[in-house]
């Protein structure tokens, strides 16, 4: 099953819905590429290519709510946290296996997809509500 971005993740804010398009395209290669050749080395090479861009996201949300003053900030970034946490034992569920087994597409599903949409539902857009409501100008 596919990551989808649509409005219920939208959170108003361009550079950050952009990135969370772009998390979500990186989040379907990985699944394409265990899918459709079960090659542990291209799968452990898409699932660094969503971590690096991962960081880079957290590391301009955290700017973002760094400039803006966002009081959540200390949660928000132990959240992120809890992701990199999810990722670094996806890598060691590949180092088990000998390739990207359906148990393993099952766990992105479940630890990255579903932690994605969660985490923008709830806490990025807590963050985009913050600076409506505080008419903090868009940062972009």
């Amino acid at each position: 099953m596919l990551a989808r971005f649509d409005e219920s993740i939208m959170t108003g804010n361009v550079m950050i819905d952009e990135q969370h398009r772009e998390i979500i395209e990186k989040i379907n290669q990985l699944v394409n590429s265990c899918e459709q050749g079960r090659e542990k080395v291209k799968a452990i090479k898409m699932l660094h290519y969503l971590a690096d861009y991962a960081d880079y996201h957290f590391a301009e949300e955290e700017k973002l709510q760094e400039n803006i003053h966002y009081p959540g900030i200390m949660e928000h970034k132990l959240k992120h946290e809890d992701f990199r946490k999810a990722v670094q034992e996806l890598f060691e569920m590949l180092e088990e296996e000998e390739g990207p087994s359906d148990r393993f597409v099952e766990a992105v599903h479940k630890n990255v997809t579903e932690w994605l949409y969660g985490h923008i539902k709830g806490f990025d857009v807590s963050v985009a509500t913050y600076m409506h409501m505080n008419n903090v100008p868009d940062m972009l």
